[in-house]
């Protein structure tokens, strides 16, 4: 399989992150949302990220001007049928994601895989919305993409091994070091084990046994983590991760993955982290 041209669905943190991936990998990408706008406001981040990096001496001014150009920006999703590729990263809702996949299938060229980038929900629920099941794969990557060496491929109930295959190939084409799962189950491998340890670290907050500062130090002194679970939790997004344990406690029938109502609470107050500014930190233009 060629992989040329990549459509991302979603310009949000990771479908930005996983279009300038592409793009810094020699590909063509396309930016798509519900509205134009965000599209460009997509781009406009990548842009700033990098012009970040010219400054420091990492990339050249050309080597930039090369990453922007390769990176085009949409505001429906006809792109998908000049995709050689499809991956998709919109809001963690079933409904939404069903709906996105149906219009994918009956755009895109036969033959062309639906990726979705889930982390916890059914690869199968959202296969069934198209004629394409085996088609269709989870690559879950890692935030951020472009740094981030892991790739978890994880198939449906009716995804092909070819598809797997292809799914596979397609990370290392990216520069990443995938591993396979066996089997679909909620969550995978990383977000599964994650998602717990993130939780706990909210629960110890929300039940008064330390300050968000020192569970993180703890973590990061006593674990080796690069970074602290509640620092992690505000890159992630509050919102973010409550859905994420909204859906394991259900899918698993697990009381684990209950989160304490401090969630809820900085949630109903708009401290959704680093994307809002304030989450179990105060982020300023620093």
């Amino acid at each position: 399989m060629s992989i040329n041209t990549v459509l991302v669905v979603g310009a949000g943190i990771m479908g930005g992150g996983i279009a300038q991936l592409c793009a810094q990998q020699g590909l063509n990408a396309v930016i798509s949302d519900i509205k134009l706008e965000f599209s460009e406001n997509a781009k406009k981040r990548i842009q700033k990220g990098l012009a970040k990096r010219v400054e420091a001496g990492k990339i050249t001014a050309d080597n930039m001007n090369g990453i922007l150009s390769r990176i085009a920006v949409a505001g429906d999703l006809s792109p998908a049928k000049e995709a050689d590729i499809v991956i998709e990263c919109v809001v963690e809702d079933i409904g939404i994601k069903k709906q996105v996949f149906a219009e994918l299938d009956r755009l895109a060229k036969p033959g062309v895989i639906l990726v979705t980038n889930t982390t916890s929900l059914s690869i199968s629920t959202m296969a069934e919305a198209t004629k394409r099941p085996d088609k269709v794969v989870q690559m879950h990557f890692f935030n951020p993409p472009t740094i981030m060496k892991l790739v978890e491929i994880m198939p449906g109930k009716k995804t092909s091994q070819a598809t797997l295959q292809a799914a596979e190939a397609f990370a290392k084409q990216l520069g990443k070091d995938p591993v396979v799962c066996k089997n679909e189950a909620p969550a995978g491998i990383v977000s599964r084990i994650l998602g717990q340890l993130l939780n706990e670290a909210t629960w110890l907050v929300a039940s008064g046994v330390a300050e968000p500062k020192d569970v993180d130090k703890a973590m990061k002194l006593g674990a080796n983590h690069p970074m602290g679970p509640l620092e992690l939790v505000d890159m992630i997004g509050l919102d973010t991760h409550r859905a994420k344990m909204v859906t394991l406690r259900t899918q698993l029938n697990d009381p684990r993955y209950q989160h304490p109502k401090l969630i809820d609470e900085m949630i109903e107050s708009g401290k959704l982290g680093r994307k809002s500014g304030k989450g179990f930190y105060t982020y300023g233009e620093k």
